[in-house]
């Protein structure tokens, strides 16, 4: 019998993917790949040593697992890569990584069909 949960949340990346993505240039050293990514945020929160909470909000960038291709092999997303985004005459910088000894990435989905990727803007360049 078929998983409705798996077909609904399947439906529902269909719809995201097509509806709600802008093209980004996924970064690991020379290699790099076009994808098309959801933009979105994380907060987190973290205790500084005197006990206060910091809280810092990473650009999420939404993609389809299988998506993620460098060099013709499917990876994960690792802290360090970079994720390039033009907007105008501008292109955005965003390094993958998380605050605190979080992960630099998670599973959108309980399919694991997408991933969300932490990142922090490092740079500007011009397009």
């Amino acid at each position: 019998m078929a998983d409705l949960l798996e077909q609904g949340a399947q439906f529902l990346d269909d719809q995201r993917h097509a509806h709600m993505t802008r093209t980004v240039v996924y970064h690991r050293s020379a290699l790099s790949v076009e994808v098309s990514a959801t933009i979105g945020q994380t907060t987190f929160e973290q205790a500084d040593e005197f006990g206060g909470i910091q809280r810092l909000e990473s650009r999420d960038y939404l993609i389809r697992t299988a998506d993620l291709v460098l060099d013709t092999e499917l990876v994960l997303p690792a802290a360090g890569d970079r994720i390039h985004e033009t907007s105008g005459a501008s292109v955005f910088v965003y390094e993958v990584m998380a605050p605190g000894g979080e992960p630099p990435f998670r599973y959108s989905d309980p399919y694991r069909k997408a991933l969300r990727i932490h990142t922090k803007h490092v740079a500007t360049e011009a397009a």
